[in-house]
């Protein structure tokens, strides 16, 4: 038995001779997104050299290629990981057959629409030109508001979530939130305030480097009528507060989208509300903001839920201004 154990091992260890750069040049993925798929999802289990590098079967290969298309073709890899090679064999000859069918029936399922899914498969070729297109088209058909809360919130979202499965990598998501910033700063322009708007200043805090959260509250408020003055990603506390305080600020909304376990952002927090004004509101929202509750609560920040609660409170924040004129 034991001898059956070593010869199947031997066996596995002389195929296994692939090193993850010829990997990554045959399969078309990048060694950062193969090296995800181990770590998170077990998709491979790659043998290792007399000094750790990363060996691959052709085995493995093969099943890494299929993981591609299927996610290519929209499945989850966090769903299709860890299925039996045969399985995912299964899988890819049905998304061949259907053409693409099954994937936008899962893609409608989980509520996208087509402008959506124009908008993802501009991000993922890294064309500015047909994100443009999309978003363009988008504002024409949904108006400002739908806009904001039909494509642009849930592409942040898909972006996250493709990202966090290593589907796309990080310069996919700075690549997005380029073009959007751009589109909507236009986009933002015809929605300006009045001289004695109130101010908002936006951008997320020192180690949070997604902004796409940050621009979309900034483009929700600038269509209510704020002046936004937005600063981009991962900011020190005392540069947000002196924006704050040199724009006169009604309120400085964060976002927190990533990382999760961040242990310098509650001192961060601590740091901003102390520079501000008490009479400056701090706002925070995003995907990460339930695992800071308890330091967010001690500085006293109002926690946005979702797009109609940031309407909310943008617009409860501009009832002192019109009292004080009274």
């Amino acid at each position: 038995m034991v001898l059956l154990y070593v010869h199947i091992l031997s066996r596995f260890m002389n195929n296994a001779h692939h090193a993850i750069k010829g990997v990554s040049r045959r399969t078309g993925l990048s060694a950062h997104v193969i090296r995800i798929w181990e770590k998170r999802y077990g998709a491979v289990t790659p043998a290792r050299s007399g000094t750790n590098r990363r060996l691959y079967s052709e085995e493995q290969i093969e099943r890494l290629s299929l993981l591609r298309d299927l996610t290519r073709a929209g499945h989850s890899i966090g769903l299709v990981a860890k299925l039996q090679t045969q399985a995912l064999h299964k899988l890819a000859a049905e998304a061949s057959r259907n053409n693409g069918q099954a994937t936008r029936a899962q893609t409608k399922a989980a509520g996208a629409t087509p402008l959506l899914e124009e908008c993802i498969a501009a991000v993922r070729k890294l064309d500015s030109r047909a994100l443009e297109q999309a978003l363009n088209h988008a504002a024409t058909t949904l108006g400002a508001q739908g806009l904001l809360q039909r494509v642009v919130a849930p592409l942040a979202q898909s972006i996250g979530d493709l990202w966090r499965d290593g589907t796309i990598t990080a310069a996919h998501e700075h690549f997005a939130s380029a073009v959007i910033r751009i589109f909507l700063g236009h986009a933002a322009k015809p929605f300006a305030g009045v001289e004695s708007a109130p101010v908002l200043v936006v951008a997320t805090p020192s180690g949070q480097l997604h902004e796409l959260g940050a621009l979309l509250v900034g483009a929700a408020a600038a269509n209510l009528g704020w002046h936004v003055t937005y600063l981009g990603a991962s900011l020190p506390a005392a540069e947000i507060a002196g924006a704050a305080l040199q724009n006169r600020a009604r309120a400085v909304a964060l976002s927190l989208v990533y990382p999760e376990d961040d242990p310098r952002l509650e001192g961060e927090l601590a740091r901003l509300r102390e520079l501000l004004p008490p009479e400056t509101v701090l706002l925070t929202g995003g995907r990460a903001m339930p695992a800071y509750r308890d330091a967010l609560n001690k500085v006293g920040a109002l926690q946005m839920k979702d797009f109609a609660h940031l309407s909310s409170i943008l617009d409860d924040l501009r009832k002192p201004s019109r009292k004080s004129k009274r």
